[in-house]
């Protein structure tokens, strides 16, 4: 297990995952055009909804690699991890429509797993990551959201208290 470089991994997935929230509060509605256009599939639902916005995977795959470069990784390090992180909150998001639940709604587990799991099971391509890292990183950003989350909402940063 390398703890050092989990931690790093760690701080690189709340980046990911905060940029979008923090370009929601500073830019409002502007440039929040949703990922899918509003695009319906034949059970009538998004395909993911419009809290998946453009400038949100814009901001996370800005920030990351910044933020990974700042930490001394190759940019594309962020850039795995923003990527992998949006794609496994589109997941969540495609999977939670097709169960009928609505845009920001929670599901534990399907709201924090892949979101993490992902982008750290593609950093193997880059970092000696091991599986122990994954189990335990995806472990530790589900927990840290469970904990984290409501008290981003009392500050005002998060819009939902999950």
């Amino acid at each position: 297990m390398h703890p050092i470089l989990l931690f790093q991994l760690l701080i690189l997935l709340v980046v990911a995952n905060g940029a979008p929230v923090f370009a929601k509060k500073g830019l409002g509605d502007q440039f929040a055009q949703p990922v899918d256009g509003g695009l319906p599939l034949p059970d009538g639902q998004p395909l993911f909804g419009p809290a998946k916005t453009v400038r949100g995977v814009i901001f996370s795959l800005l920030a990351t690699p910044l933020a990974a470069w700042l930490m001394g990784f190759d940019w594309q390090v962020g850039a795995l991890i923003a990527a992998g992180s949006v794609a496994g909150d589109l997941f969540s998001s495609f999977v939670k429509r097709r169960l009928g639940l609505p845009a920001s709604s929670m599901a534990i587990g399907l709201d924090h797993v892949p979101e993490s799991l992902f982008p750290l099971a593609a950093c193997r391509l880059l970092l000696p990551v091991t599986f122990l890292d994954i189990f335990v990183g995806v472990a530790i950003f589900f927990a840290g959201g469970l904990i984290l989350s409501p008290i981003l909402f009392r500050w005002h940063i998060r819009d939902r208290p999950y």
